[in-house]
């Protein structure tokens, strides 16, 4: 087995955490509007960071699992990681940020098929980093059921 490049693996979790969570800390000041929304489901406000937090530390760790690899489909893998990523931290600015719920939706669909993307190409490339990701997916249809019924219920 490979040594493990703990500075590589550090600096990919602190970039994953750090754009993850980039439009969550401009956002925050929007929390007392969710509170009021009618939800589907009132899910405790405790357990988004916690789940966040794990879920980006599984993230990085399939990342720096990809990093690490010789495969031919590498670059293309940790660039979709990089896309997702984005798209995933862009999401916290449209919901929260511009209360814009339907967007926000049709956005979480664009995350889930990326999500999906990065899942197929990890797998060609590790399958240990690929099912490190299914958590991460799993979240975000819950996610995307969450924001599809604020919606719903608050137009």
């Amino acid at each position: 087995m490979k040594k493990i490049n703990w500075k590589r693996l550090i600096i990919i979790i602190l970039i994953t955490f750090i754009i993850g969570s980039f439009f969550s800390f401009f956002t925050m000041n929007n929390m007392e509007a969710f509170k009021e929304l009618e939800k589907p489901l009132n899910v405790p406000a405790i357990l988004f960071p916690i789940v966040w937090s794990i879920l980006y530390l599984l993230m990085s760790i399939s990342c720096y699992i990809i990093l690490e690899s010789n495969d031919e489909h590498k670059n293309k893998g940790l660039i979709i990681y990089g896309i997702q990523l984005i798209i995933n931290s862009l999401w916290s600015l449209i919901f929260f940020g511009f209360e814009a719920y339907f967007l926000s939706f049709l956005w979480i669909l664009l995350l889930m098929i990326f999500v999906i993307f990065m899942i197929f190409i990890f797998y060609k490339i590790n399958k240990i980093s690929s099912l490190l990701q299914i958590p991460y997916l799993i979240w975000v249809i819950f996610a995307g059921y969450l924001n599809l019924g604020i919606y719903l219920l608050n137009k």
